[in-house]
């Protein structure tokens, strides 16, 4: 199949979504258009793309899975306390850096990015009444957060660059540790030195939380998981993460004492991880479009031509694919579908080519065409002009990680890792 092809329909794909063409189905017609330019035919495209969702499936079984533990978090009141306890903590003095703590840790432990942002976004805008601080200040501090947490995190993302790669998720999300804090620290440097002078907050209007558990219940569920999926590295215990992310909320709801709100909680959960399940498999269409094709030979021979080394396929074709869907998780997964057995043949570990798709994807993700950046203006009440002016620092965070997921790989490389 010609590269032409892929690339045609990558190019509908994006037009379609920038439309507001629901996301899978802009993908799935995409993935179409590609193969039938492509020179596949009719029969063959459609083989090609069934193909392509058949090999994220096991990986959209654990997306279903964490679920369990990610509506726990939200509906229990679990995340607003965690966040809360950790901005009242280290207080004023240092609250830009407790925002965007709070948004690293609520993803890490398994909340989506928009959903984490939206969660803390309350808070930020009780604190920037109060302090003064901008609405673009205060959302780049969450925005930034959550890039650093969601590349060690067990979320959707994560999950299928380890499943397409066959890497373990644990290693995958402790491989990444080091460039989350240095992301973090970038994030913390460019807070400090740029000024993002925009509007400020006139009107909080936050609506108290009743009733929230205590902060250590909150965590329990968290821990549990971490705890679990931690057993294969550590004492070569294999935990799936099908059973340790629902075994972790369900024992943060018993922690809580909020059983009663159990069944609520999985059908959030469920809800949220439904619409990423859908995605995938729009994805998964036009990864099976992309593995086939020769772009991936041409992306390869362009970045042969620009010096790029083979170590730099997995965090580029990240990056790259994060720009065409907008999207970490898709990001990743057409990455890692398309990439991987060039990435394995050039000798890079499974866990460290995951790891360093993982980062890349969070290169571009932020780009208008997808939810999030939609989804992040809205709840801290950023308009469109000032929303599009965090692109090129949130571009510069996501390259940060991507840099550091790289420079780990090397330095674990030449110590015999």
């Amino acid at each position: 199949m010609t590269a032409i092809g892929a690339f045609i329909g990558l190019i509908l794909t994006i037009f379609l979504i920038i439309r507001k063409v629901n996301p899978a189905y802009s993908l799935m017609l995409g993935a179409l258009t590609g193969g039938l330019l492509g020179g596949l035919g009719l029969e063959t495209t459609v083989l090609v793309m069934v193909d392509g969702v058949k090999d994220v499936t096991p990986a959209i079984i654990r997306i279903l899975a964490a679920g369990v533990l990610s509506g726990v978090l939200i509906k229990t009141g679990a995340a607003y306390r965690i966040a809360q306890t950790l901005i009242q903590k280290m207080g004023s003095k240092y609250v830009l850096f407790a925002l965007a703590l709070s948004t690293l840790i609520l993803t890490m432990i398994g909340v989506f990015i928009d959903v984490a942002v939206i969660t803390i976004a309350p808070i930020a805008l009780v604190v920037g009444q109060r302090t003064e601080i901008s609405k673009m200040k205060l959302l780049l501090a969450m925005i930034g957060g959550g890039k650093c947490g969601n590349i060690i995190s067990p979320n959707p993302n994560t999950i299928i660059a380890a499943e397409n790669m066959g890497a373990p998720l644990p290693s995958v999300m402790f491989a990444n540790i080091f460039p989350a804090l240095a992301g973090l620290a970038v994030l913390m440097l460019l807070l400090r030195y740029v000024k993002l002078e925009g509007k400020r907050v006139t009107d909080a209007g936050m609506n108290e939380h009743d009733n929230l558990p205590p902060f250590w219940a909150s965590i329990t569920g968290p821990v549990i998981t971490i705890s679990l999926l931690a057993l294969r590295p550590l004492a070569n215990i294999v935990i799936d993460p099908l059973i340790a992310l629902p075994a972790g909320g369900v024992a943060g709801i018993l922690c809580m004492r909020r059983h009663k709100i159990f069944k609520e909680s999985i059908v959030y959960g469920l809800e949220k991880m439904s619409v990423i399940a859908v995605l995938l498999i729009g994805t998964g269409t036009i990864a099976g479009i992309i593995k086939q094709s020769t772009i991936r030979q041409l992306i390869l021979d362009g970045l042969k031509s620009a010096g790029i080394g083979d170590v730099l396929i997995a965090p580029v074709s990240g990056a790259l694919m994060s720009a065409a869907t907008a999207s970490t998780t898709a990001g990743a997964t057409v990455a890692s579908a398309s990439f991987s057995a060039t990435i394995l043949a050039a000798g890079i570990s499974a866990v460290w080519g995951a790891a360093m798709i993982n980062a890349g994807a969070t290169v571009l993700d932020h780009l208008p065409h997808g939810s999030f950046f939609h989804a992040t203006a809205g709840s801290t009440q950023v308009d469109l002009k000032e929303r599009l002016k965090l692109i090129p620092y949130e571009s510069m965070i996501g390259a940060a990680l991507a840099i550091f997921s790289t420079v780990a790989y090397l330095l674990f490389l030449f110590i015999g890792y």
